[in-house]
């Protein structure tokens, strides 16, 4: 009886290393993204890869439970990884090794609460599940951007998930050899929006930057053809003529150019210019351009000069029910029905404002009931996030006046073209068919007091 108690104490195996955690995660979410399109493979997939039982992987995640150390390798070497003695540690006997062990999880823990539940103030890491599909939009663009001379066109308000997106179709360009470019509109000094020729020698310094590639425009630019032309020969000649792989030239926050109509035509006039270029060069082909917007245009551009109506148009949306439900599984937080119904009906699909309901309830600072009542009382959680709304709609009246209409109407209004592309920019609205809706219940009910305080 004795000798039995004692090997039911006895736990031997190995287990990971939050290293190994980490190097093993990382392996697995690269090949999700190369091979899965981004989808996080399941449970059996994982075991069909590895030879490996779906029970035995379980206990390799759990951190505490040990596993064969041969079973350990087999698990590394499906994902090209070798196992190295850091990536592991052994498990002794229970009662000899506890605080040991304890002291492990307790690391373990903080990493995997690190990992799972880090402060929602910035894109989904590449390395997190936090990040939700919405098929069929991740296959789309890992489709199109293998497409000679593609473009793309990304839309969607701030925090719907537009930069964790690009994040993904980068690191899959990248897999396939791609130089990715990223330029980042809203980084442009006020200067360049106002001369054309210092715009487009920006943006060349930026791309050859990138590149690695030489920076002397000087010898290159000829004020005699122009700004637009010597721009477009400086990245045929000396980028794309260079280059043995495609470019994937990401151009974000767009948007800034509707503020600068004038420059916004020529500029949009000559992106089109090398879509089209494309169809006829080969050097062209190699660029792939993405564009990434909060809004539809509201400047007047020839259909036949804009890069707003060719590609694949992407719009991100608000996550559905089904969506809500499994970032609500994949942090872990168990929500009944009528719980699910009330978090949405606060803040609808919204995947930023969902990230940080969720962050506040998985680490414990308040219960769901708290997080609704002080949301509605005085913003709660949402207070900043609110607060830069209200600076943003009082530094255009025209918006406040309308936006005071639509939050206090039963119905949903009709509104002038511009300011209905400037508000849902913003983010503060949803069209109903061609009538326009606050986004959520959190909108409504705080600018609603907000505004009859200023009415």
């Amino acid at each position: 009886m004795e000798l039995k108690q004692n090997r039911i104490k006895r736990k031997r195996g190995v287990v990971l290393t939050p290293k190994g955690l980490k190097q093993l995660q990382e392996a697995i979410i690269s090949s999700e993204i190369v091979e899965n399109q981004g989808d996080r493979f399941t449970l059996e997939k994982l075991s069909q890869r590895t030879n490996i039982s779906p029970k035995t992987i379980s206990r390799l995640w759990s951190l505490s439970k040990g596993v064969d150390q041969k079973t350990l390798k087999l698990c590394f070497n499906a994902f090209d990884l070798e196992l190295q003695d850091e990536y592991y540690s052994f498990v002794q006997d229970e009662e000899e090794n506890q605080a040991e062990i304890s002291e492990l999880l307790l690391e373990s823990s903080q990493i995997k609460e690190q990992y799972y539940w880090p402060y929602p103030d910035r894109p989904v890491p590449l390395d997190s599940p936090l990040y939700i599909e919405r098929p069929p939009i991740e296959e789309q663009v890992y489709r199109e951007v293998t497409q000679s001379g593609c473009v793309i066109r990304i839309r969607s308000p701030r925090q719907m998930g537009k930069t964790s997106l690009v994040m993904r179709l980068c690191a899959f360009a990248q897999k396939q050899g791609y130089h990715t470019l990223n330029i980042n509109c809203e980084q442009l000094d006020e200067r360049c929006l106002t001369d054309l020729n210092r715009l487009l020698r920006c943006l060349c310094l930026q791309i050859a930057t990138q590149l690695g590639a030489d920076t002397n425009l000087d010898d290159k630019w000829d004020d005699e053809i122009g700004c637009k032309l010597s721009c477009s020969l400086y990245i045929q000649n000396f980028l794309l003529k260079q280059s043995e792989n495609p470019i994937v030239l990401v151009l974000s926050e767009v948007d800034r150019f509707f503020e600068y109509p004038q420059l916004g035509r020529e500029f949009f006039a000559l992106l089109r210019s090398w879509c089209d270029e494309a169809r006829q060069n080969n050097h062209w082909r190699k660029l792939r351009l993405v564009v990434v917007y909060s809004t539809e245009q509201y400047i007047s551009l020839d259909i036949n000069h804009s890069p707003f109506n060719i590609g694949l148009p992407i719009r991100l949306r608000e996550f559905t029910v089904q969506q809500v439900e499994e970032l609500v599984r994949r942090y872990g937080i168990e929500l009944t029905s009528k719980e699910l119904k009330q978090l949405m009906s606060l803040v609808g699909g919204h995947p930023g404002l969902l990230q940080l309901a969720l962050f506040n309830l998985v680490s414990g600072s308040m219960t769901l009931k708290e997080l609704i009542a002080e949301a509605i009382a005085n913003g709660g959680i949402y207070r900043y996030h609110l607060w830069q709304h209200w600076v943003n709609l009082q530094a255009n009246p025209g918006l406040i006046q309308m936006y005071a209409e639509l939050v206090t109407a039963k119905q949903g209004m009709i509104l002038d073209p511009v300011c209905a592309y400037k508000l849902e920019s913003l983010g503060l609205i949803d069209f109903e068919g061609d009538r326009i809706v606050p986004r959520c219940e959190l909108y409504r009910n705080y600018f609603a007091k907000q505004l009859a305080t200023t009415a």
